[in-house]
């Protein structure tokens, strides 16, 4: 019997591993890695040019300091990062690869999880407490859409998530279907090498410049110990991105003309905004993040062009679009987003019920109404992810160390239904989150129930506030 099993070997997984370790370092744990890696996310992910979209002072671990110069980082770098930190704190000796979980299974009478460990020979492991920490997609494969006549083109198809290493772009047409965060950054890498990069959009994305470096950082570090300039640079990173949304839900048209000045700025007054103009307004859908004009400058440069249009069909050498126009290619990469898919896919059980996480509350975005022992680690949609997943560690941590002192060995949250109305989890306009709009569990119309996409009212309530509200039931 295990203290607590922590699925997932990324970003949240580590951390989860960290903050466990830390408060009870006399009790036994597991991280089940269904992979042959550590790094989540960023061991998955080959695609050219791959890289953070949120600054690393506010993604990276706030125990372990990010000391690579570059703020807007690679993923190899990342990756590296995560196997460091799981190295440093000896989270690795805890890890066991290769497995894949495919259900849990709470039971009142016996007050643990069963796990059941896929594959051809089935393994139950037995654990009191149950922390999620497998991210919100499919790591199987993206969103993958049939596109008319595709089976006609001659030349390659690939879809970021499965890329193929080995494929040789030099000199070549290619053609990048999306407007999200992977296209926007394959674009610019790849038209390092290819003769010509199209990115082809339906409809355009909100696009903002940062710099790769943080200036103010590289300053603070010189006149500051490390972790008090750390600190500083992830606060002021915090307030500006919080600031930032908080001035696009309120001022949408105002923020809007400031994102499109910043466009018209790198582009030159002649270019035609069209292609980073959105109908619709800053952060209904998350904006994207390019370093130092690097997608900006490969269109200026030529070797770069944004294409604003709709698919009619796939020709033998490309695409044809509903303007008529034909768009030439060797490769056409699908950059067409992600396939949500939660808790890695399993299924779950409390005492012999299946539960159906679409119809699933949850408490303060860090459990489950009627999920005995429950943890899972859901980030923020409007900045940096880990943020909000490093919060829901300490508050699991307070949670347990409440049932330590109580002496209890159960904690559930009860949802009130004729207090409280329900209504979506993810207030997202963008479209792997419509398309799971029936897994996606729901949150309440008020606290303790209300999921903010607040780090400040987030850090007073998971870091500071009450574990033992009559909504959180302790046996």
């Amino acid at each position: 019997m295990l203290d607590m099993l922590i699925v997932g070997a990324g970003l949240s997984g580590i951390a989860a591993a960290y903050h466990f370790q830390t408060a009870f370092p006399t009790k036994k744990y597991a991280v089940l890695e269904a992979r042959e890696s550590i790094g989540g996310t960023w061991d998955l992910f080959r695609y050219p040019g791959i890289r953070s979209d949120s600054d690393m002072y506010t993604l990276g671990f706030s125990f372990n300091l990010w000391s690579n110069p570059q703020a807007i980082a690679d993923g190899p770098s990342i990756l590296q990062y995560i196997r460091d930190t799981a190295s440093k704190f000896g989270i690795d000796r805890n890890i066991r690869f290769q497995h894949k979980v495919t259900d849990a299974s709470w039971s009142d009478q016996d007050k643990c999880w069963t796990i059941t460990i896929g594959g051809d020979n089935p393994r139950l492991l037995k654990s009191r407490f149950l922390f999620m920490c497998s991210g919100y997609y499919d790591y199987a494969g993206g969103y993958n859409p049939d596109l008319p006549g595709e089976k006609n083109f001659i030349g390659r198809v690939v879809h970021p998530q499965k890329w193929d290493q080995n494929m040789d772009y030099t000199a070549k047409k290619v053609v990048v279907i999306g407007s999200g965060a992977t296209a926007i950054t394959l674009v610019p890498e790849m038209a390092k090498k290819a003769e010509k990069v199209i990115m082809l959009q339906r409809s355009p994305t909100y696009v903002v410049n940062l710099p790769s470096r943080d200036r103010l950082a590289q300053l603070l570090g010189r006149v500051l110990p490390d972790r008090i300039a750390y600190s500083l640079i992830r606060w002021k990173n915090i307030l500006f991105s919080l600031g930032f949304y908080n001035a696009s839900r309120r001022w949408p048209s105002a923020v809007r003309k400031l994102i499109l000045a910043g466009v018209k700025s790198a582009m030159g007054k002649d270019y035609d905004l069209k292609h980073f103009s959105p109908t619709y307004n800053p952060w209904d859908q998350r904006l994207c993040v390019v370093p130092d004009n690097d997608l900006f400058e490969s269109v200026k440069a030529g070797k770069a062009e944004v294409v604003t249009d709709s698919i009619h069909h796939f020709t033998e050498k490309g695409i044809l679009l509903e303007s008529g126009r034909q768009l030439d290619a060797d490769i056409v990469v699908k950059a067409t987003g992600l396939k949500v898919q939660l808790m890695g896919g399993m299924s779950m059980h409390i005492n012999g019920q299946k539960v159906n996480t679409g119809d699933a509350h949850c408490y303060r975005g860090v459990m489950f109404a009627d999920a005995p022992n429950f943890f899972l680690a859901v980030g923020y949609t409007n900045s940096s992810w880990t943020l909000k997943c490093d919060l829901n560690c300490m508050y699991a941590m307070r949670v347990i160390q409440h049932m330590e002192k109580q002496g209890k060995s159960m904690v559930v949250p009860r949802f009130d239904s004729e207090k409280f109305g329900s209504e979506p989890l993810l207030d997202f306009d963008a479209g792997y989150i419509k398309r799971a709009a029936g897994i996606i569990p729901k949150q309440g119309s008020a606290a303790p129930w209300k999921v903010y996409q607040n780090y400040l009212k987030d850090t007073f309530a998971l870091r500071y506030g009450r574990v033992d509200d009559s909504y959180l039931v302790y046996r």
